[in-house]
Parts: structure tokens; sequence; C-alpha cells
């Protein structure tokens, strides 16, 4: 298949996208939201035209808050993330926001999370990643374990959590230069359940490529058949290739929706998901399958290498 004849192309396109996405995680860092970091988020609204930006912000830089973010929310609310306050800073907050002539400012909601549950939650959410990353190439590796010619199964898992970290690097880099360049996109609670949803549905893809090479292995060897391990994976590919497709069309379409029509408390959750299921469909279709034949490839190429050492020796 061509994809397999081209896979050069494809893993350099993987490496520019997830090198991209790390040198803008490294540079332009993540904006943790008040869920990790502890904090204040106030969602302060009007029942007109919301107050000037800049001039909330001025009246903001003069109650001593430190450092905070604002951002307008929805059309007629904003969104205030600061350190944990007092009432009464509540009520200096509130008449910041009655400026430029404007109807009185409503709270509509506050958000207070401390600095001890937010460290909680942070490393709460790092193990559940790092848990699902070893559970998934502990179970593809005990799944494919009856295949060990001429890959292992372990490099199966191998290949899958790859393609996985492909897969949750790429929505990563994205929400870095969003949350740079525009200050809005926040790393939360969602967004981990976002990440978590990639990782299930691009591994469930992967399996499925995977499972039609393991088949297609079996079927050569109870026919006697001798057939190149690149052409049974492009072969398996070819055969799986539109259902994935349609299947991972499908998803967007729903995802895409969300993200246009589901208004602002979703807008980065379904961006999350939309980054995220684009890289898992490149991944499972563009590299998994590829990788197989690399390996084999680099398998093969170093056993030929001692089998020339030996003949030299003899």
């Amino acid at each position: 298949m061509w994809i397999i004849k081209h896979r050069n192309i494809f893993f350099t396109i993987a490496m520019l996208l997830v090198g991209g996405s790390l040198i803008a995680s490294i540079v332009y860092g993540l904006r943790p939201s008040i869920e990790f970091t502890g904090g204040t988020l106030l969602e302060i609204g009007y029942s007109d035209a919301r107050a000037d930006k800049n001039l909330v912000e001025e009246k903001l830089n003069t109650l001593e808050l430190g450092a905070y973010s604002l951002r307008p929310f929805g059309e007629k609310a904003y969104l205030l993330r600061v350190r944990e306050i007092e009432q009464n800073e509540l009520s200096a907050i509130l008449d910041a926001f009655a400026v430029g002539g404007v109807t009185t400012p409503e709270l509509h909601r506050q958000n207070t999370v401390g600095p001890t549950i937010g460290a909680e939650l942070q490393s709460k959410a790092v193990m559940a990643l790092l848990v699902v990353l070893a559970l998934t190439i502990v179970y593809v590796a005990f799944a494919f374990r009856h295949v060990s010619e001429p890959v292992s199964s372990w490099k199966y898992g191998f290949i899958a959590i790859l393609t996985l970290i492909h897969d949750v690097t790429i929505p990563i880099g994205v929400f870095a230069i969003i949350g740079h360049f525009y200050g809005t996109a926040e790393i939360d609670v969602l967004f981990v359940t976002a990440l978590l949803t990639i990782l299930g549905y691009s591994v469930n893809d992967t399996i499925v490529i995977f499972d039609r090479v393991r088949e297609n292995l079996k079927h050569n060897q109870e026919d006697e058949i001798e057939e190149p391990f690149d052409e049974v994976v492009g072969t398996s590919l070819e055969q799986t290739f539109v259902r994935s497709f349609n299947t991972s069309v499908t998803v967007l379409i729903v995802v895409v929706a969300i993200l246009l029509f589901g208004g602002s408390a979703t807008q980065y959750f379904a961006l999350a998901l939309t980054a995220g299921v684009i890289a898992g469909t490149y991944s499972s279709l563009f590299l998994a399958a590829p990788l197989l034949v690399a390996f084999e490839k680099m398998q093969a190429h170093k056993l030929a290498q001692e089998e020339t050492a030996l003949k030299a020796k003899k």
C-alpha cells in the first residue's frame, strides 16, 4: 500500500508535529486552571452589553489582587481568575466591573480551590495518564501474545504507546500556542478528560489494524503462504482503512459541532478532542502499521549483520 511505501514521509510529518508541540509547550508553557493551582474563579455577567475590558482592568489594577486573568465569556460576561479572595474583596471586584455606564454586574459563578486540593488534583491527573499508558502497553502485549514472528508482541504494545504519545502531545501543543497568544486556553480537569478520551479512542483504532495484521499472518501460516511482512501489513491496512477513516470523520463531525455550537463552557474541551481525534486518526492510519514494518526491517537488518559477522569469523 502507498502508506507503507512512503512511510518515511509520514514519520517525518509526525516528528515535525510532535517536535513543534514540544517546543511550543516548553517555550510558551501551559496555563493551568485554578483546579490545579488553587485560587478563585469568578463569572461576572451583565443583563445587557458588558463593560469595556480595558476599563475593567484599570479598576482591577487598583485593588492589589496580584496576578489575575480576565477574559470574555459568552456574549455578556467575563471570567476572572485570581488568588483566593475575601468577601470584602469580592464586593470591590464587582464594583470594578460597574464601569462605563453599563448595567449592574451580577456574580453568576464563584469557584474557589485551595492550593493543597489543586496540587492533589494535578498529581492525580498525571497519575491517571501514566496508568492508562502503562495498562495500554500491558494489554496490547497480552492481546498479541501469540504473535511472535516477525515482530514480537511487546513491540506492538510499544508502538501503541508511541502513537498515543503523539496523540496527546499535539493537543498540548495547540493549547500552549493558544494560551500564549490569546490567553484563553487553560489546562483543567476537562482537558485531562479529553486526553483520556483521546487515548481510549486512538488505541481502539490502532488495535483494529493490528488485529487485522494478526489475522492475516495467522491465515498465511495456516495456508502455508509465504508473503513479505510489509505486504501483509499493507493488505491489512487496506482492509481497515475505509472503516477507520469513516469512523474518524463521524466522530469529528460530532466534536466539531460541539466546538462550534456548544457554547463557551465546552469550547476548549471540544477543541482538545478535535485536535486529538485528528492526531489519533493520523497515528492509527499513517504511523502504527508503518512502524510495524519499520521495526521488522530493523530486526531483519540486525539479523543479517549478525549472520554476516558469523560468516566472517568462519
